[in-house]
């Protein structure tokens, strides 16, 4: 995986909008656990990557190092070597300051090679060090988020518990309410209606058919009072005998 790719994942990740997320997604505990496996795995390969590009930056950085040092080493060597050409031909020995004065262009060409790989380096080393810190940005961003992820799934399953407890007392408190018809309570009310009805109505019934047994009562001791009347006729009386309301 190159680091461009991996830049490129980091940067999509970082820019990523939970709550937009969540609130596109069907099943949001699920998208959060997909998320954080995601983002998890990004991460490790984000610091393997990182850790790589990393490594080869310092090892840049210390080629660059040894180049500097090394024409710094060489342009000593070349000012020894001038030197000792220009006591040489103070002494008058010509042919030894010209071997020394060779040794110098020597040296200094050395210098010239090493200075030069330094220069190179050092675009190079700019752009690895600017990449390192966007990668180690975004690696910081990416662990921020997932922990904001993780926060969000804790925050998620609490809603969750908290919605799920008030519709089952919900749920409950529909099943005893008083006020519907169709609900245990409501049919158990009208069958008790019902029944004190029918208790109301046989007593009703009752109190009539007692009414009508007395009036049968009165008009059998009218009755009884005519026979005996009618018996003391027979046996030879007179008149017939008054009433009590007529003496």
């Amino acid at each position: 995986m190159t680091k461009q790719s991996i830049f490129g994942r980091i940067s999509t990740l970082v820019r990523a909008n939970i709550n937009s997320l969540l609130d596109s997604a069907e099943d949001p505990q699920k998208m959060i656990d997909q998320l954080v496996r995601d983002y998890s795995n990004s991460i490790a390969d984000a610091e393997s990557a990182i850790a790589e590009t990393i490594g080869n930056l310092r090892l840049l950085e210390r080629d660059h190092e040894e180049d500097v040092q090394a024409s710094t080493e060489w342009g000593n060597k070349a000012l020894a070597a001038s030197r000792k050409a220009d006591e040489m031909r103070t002494s008058g020995d010509t042919a030894g300051a010209d071997k020394f004065d060779n040794l110098a262009k020597i040296a200094l060409q050395r210098q010239i090679t090493a200075e030069r790989e330094a220069t190179s380096a050092e675009p190079q080393i700019a752009s690895q060090t600017e990449i390192v810190d966007k990668l180690k940005s975004g690696l910081n961003g990416m662990k921020d988020k997932l922990v904001e992820l993780k926060n969000k799934r804790s925050e998620l399953l609490a809603r969750a518990k908290v919605a799920e407890a008030q519709t089952k007392v919900q749920d409950a408190v529909g099943s005893i309410n008083v006020l519907d018809p169709t609900s245990e309570l409501g049919r158990f009310e009208d069958k008790v209606r019902r029944q004190e009805a029918l208790a109301a109505g046989k007593m009703e019934l009752a109190a009539s058919s007692l009414d009508a047994q007395f009036e049968s009562l009165e008009d059998l001791g009218e009755l009884t009072e005519v026979e005996a009347r009618l018996a003391e006729l027979k046996a030879g009386s007179t008149a017939p005998r008054q009433s009590i309301e007529g003496s």
